[in-house]
Parts: C-alpha cells; structure tokens; sequence
C-alpha cells in the first residue's frame, strides 16, 4: 500500500501532524520505535505536562527571540487559544498557574496524551508501535521508509523524531542523520533547559533549599570574591524564577532558562552564575534596611535578622563565608553591611557544566530553519518532505513554549500536506 503521508515519530507533534492529516482523508500512517506514543509528553513538567504558555501567538514568538519569527504561519494555524480548546473538546480543561503556565486542572499528563490518542484513533491514523525507521529515502513517486519490519512508500513524509534530550523516552537523534542524507543542514545539537553543575561545596550542602525568585546571570569567571561586587557584566543569558539547589549544583526554572548560554560556550568552567537572591530591591535599598534591622536590633546575631530576605541555610552560609557568624548587629560596620548586600545581591557560582542531554527538557540545533518553508513546513530542498517539532533548529524558554510550538508547527504540517504532491 501506497500512503499519502508517513509520519515519523509519535511524540506530541506526531500526533497531532497524524490526527490532522487523517482528519483531512488522508491515508495517514504514524511510525513509533517505542512500545508507546508520547513517552515524553509523560514525563514532561513532573508528570503535569506543561502544554502551553498563558499568552497571545505574539507572546510565543517574542519568547523566541529573533528566530521565533518563523512561527508567526503556524502560530496562525493553531494559537495558544485554539490549542486550549482543542483539548477542552477532548475533555481536558486546562488551569494558568501564577507563573503563566497552562496545565490540565488533573495535574495529570497522561490525560493529555489519552486524549491525543483517542483523537487520533478517532481520525483514522493507523499508528504502528515497536517500528523504528531505519532508513528514509527519495524515490520518483515520493519516499521509500525501510523500517525494523518492512519497507513502505509514501508521496509525502513529515520528520517528527525530536531532538536529543530526554534520550531514554526514545528521543536519540535518529531523524539528523536521514535528514542531513537528504541534504539538510543540521545545526550541531546541544542540551537546553538543563541543570546546571558546579564543583563550589558549599552549593550541595544546600541541596533541597528553594527560592521562589532569584535573578540569574551567566557572566565570565574572573577573579571573584564574595562580598565584592563586579560592576555590570553584562551577562550571556538571563533570568528571574524559582531557583533550586541540589546535590549536583542548581535547578529550577531560572537555572534551566539560562542553560543553553553555557552548552553554547566552547569552556564553561570559564563562566559563573551570577545570582541576586533579593531581585525585589536594589543594592543601596537592601543595605538600608540590613543597617536599619542591625539599629533596631543591635544585641541579636546577623543570621538571625536575614529570614527575612533569604532561606534560613543560605543565611547561614553567606554569612559563614563573609566570616560574619560570631558578630552581633551592633558590631557591623557600613563596610560588613556592604559586604552583605552584595553578597545577597551578587553571589557568584563557578560552573563546571549542565546535566547534559540526560536531563535536558529539549534541544538546542536541528534541521536549520533557512531551508524549512514556515508558511508550509515543507523542506526547501526535498518536495513531499516535512518537518515539525523539535527536529528543528527552533527552542525556546521554559513555560510551555516548546510544547507549543511543537503543536503547532505539526498542525501546519498536517494542514499542508496534499495527496499527490
């Protein structure tokens, strides 16, 4: 059999490309190499699946920078609105937390790809598991996909296969090498939203500590030392969210937003974290009130007036390394204060590197956006052959964007594809 259209990879922008392409009469087959769809929709925003970001099609591509201009004709296709919709219809009703991001009100990704699948079985899509594609290639009347089992022709495929990240939901890189066969560029892929390491001891010892918002700034390692402020580096990448420590080094949402600046660099150990515990205040407005409480409270030691601004641990250790511990408020002088503030404001943290592709939430690099038509998502270079998701040179910050653009950029790709081409 002949299909109209093969899809390859049945992660979230595999479904969607394979329901919307079958729900238009196409003869639409969906190939997985897994034993189950949508491994990676599982796993995604600690199992709560974080589907997109509470913002207009404007907002996402501003999320992208420069290169988000490439979404503006899929973002048309299928808004962060009409995806909210398109799973409300399913069943799923969805909540904006304060953060912007939107989940389902169960907490529960599995609900999201129930639906996705019930949808897709609804459609007519035959989805075929435990069927790695093992080679993809142009022939006269469209494309030959040999895969584990048999080998199929099909006028049109779309590419689907995902990055990098996460390889343990089945997402190994497979689609860079057909592609790059087929003559597409392939940006070198790297780790983005990932967790960044660091070999400073005093990092671990505070494993499990969390702050609700901290400014972090990736900035070049010089000679630094705490309680000295650097002037204004300005900083590689940056952000201001929820901010973890670990065994290993640093999480949370502002750590991950910033961690492609450090895959991007050729020697991270020459980069540190730059991070402002008390973004709500400026330096002089911190030492203020830090001489303030000090005036109001001389007898009482310094941690013990610093809950106030940081985590109970973290006080403790900036001011075990200020050598501050044993001195009471009345016995700082304006340089301790000083000293402090910066410390607060401006504590720097040696990298040693990101948890990698391993814990990587997606993918830096891909299938170059230059030679991928955003109006259609076909290839600029192999007619029938289309592209969506994140095998693309396309990632953007943490919120729901990327699950965004993934849906949407399938959508298109689905609405684009026609029998015969």
């Amino acid at each position: 059999m002949t299909w109209d259209v093969v899809i390859v990879g049945a992660g979230a922008a595999g479904l969607l490309a394979g329901i919307r392409a079958s729900e238009r009469g196409l003869r639409t087959l969906l190939l997985e190499k897994n034993a189950r769809p949508g491994v990676k929709i599982l796993m995604s925003g600690g199992t709560r699946c974080n589907l997109t970001h509470a913002t207009d099609a404007r907002g996402i591509v501003e999320a992208y920078g420069r290169p988000g201009r490439f979404l503006h004709s899929a973002l048309a296709t299928l808004s962060p609105d009409e995806l909210i919709e398109l799973f409300a219809n399913e069943g799923v009703a969805t909540k904006v937390e304060d953060t912007g991001k939107v989940f389902p009100v169960s907490n529960r990704a599995a609900d999201v790809l129930a639906a996705l699948m019930e949808r897709l079985q609804r459609s007519g899509c035959q989805l075929n598991l435990n069927e790695p594609l093992t080679k993809l290639s142009k022939i006269e009347s469209g494309f030959e996909l040999r895969t584990s089992n048999t080998t199929y022709e099909s006028q049109n495929v779309i590419v689907t296969t995902g990055g990098k990240s996460y390889p343990g939901s089945g997402t190994t890189g497979d689609g860079y090498a057909w592609l790059e066969q087929l003559g597409h560029t392939i940006v070198p892929p790297r780790p983005s939203l990932t967790p960044v390491t660091t070999d400073v001891s005093w990092v671990a010892k505070l494993k499990g500590v969390t702050i609700p918002k901290v400014g972090v700034g990736v900035v070049p390692l010089k000679d630094i030392q705490l309680g000295q402020s650097t002037g204004k580096q300005k900083p590689l990448a940056e952000a201001c969210d929820s901010f973890l420590f670990t065994h290993f080094g640093l999480s949370g949402p502002a750590i991950l937003d910033v961690s492609r600046a450090i895959t991007g660099h050729d020697k991270p150990r020459e980069l540190a974290l730059r991070c402002d515990f008390v973004p709500y205040l400026n330096g002089e407005q911190l030492f203020m009130q830090l001489r303030q409480e000090c005036q109001q409270n001389p007898r009482k030691q310094i941690v013990t007036l610093l809950p106030g601004w940081l985590p109970r641990r973290l006080a403790e250790t900036l001011v075990e390394l200020l050598d501050l511990t044993e001195r009471r408020a009345a016995e700082l002088s304006n340089r301790h204060l000083r000293q402090l503030a910066t410390a607060m404001k401006e504590t720097h943290i040696p990298i040693s590197g990101t948890r990698g592709f391993k814990k990587a939430e997606v993918t830096a690099g891909g299938v170059a956006l230059k030679e991928v038509d955003s109006s259609t998502m076909q290839s600029k270079l192999v007619a029938g052959l289309y592209l969506a998701g994140e095998i693309l040179d396309l990632d953007g910050p943490i919120g729901g964007y990327n699950f965004q653009a993934a849906f949407s950029t399938a959508w298109l790709a689905g609405s684009s594809v026609e029998a015969g081409a």
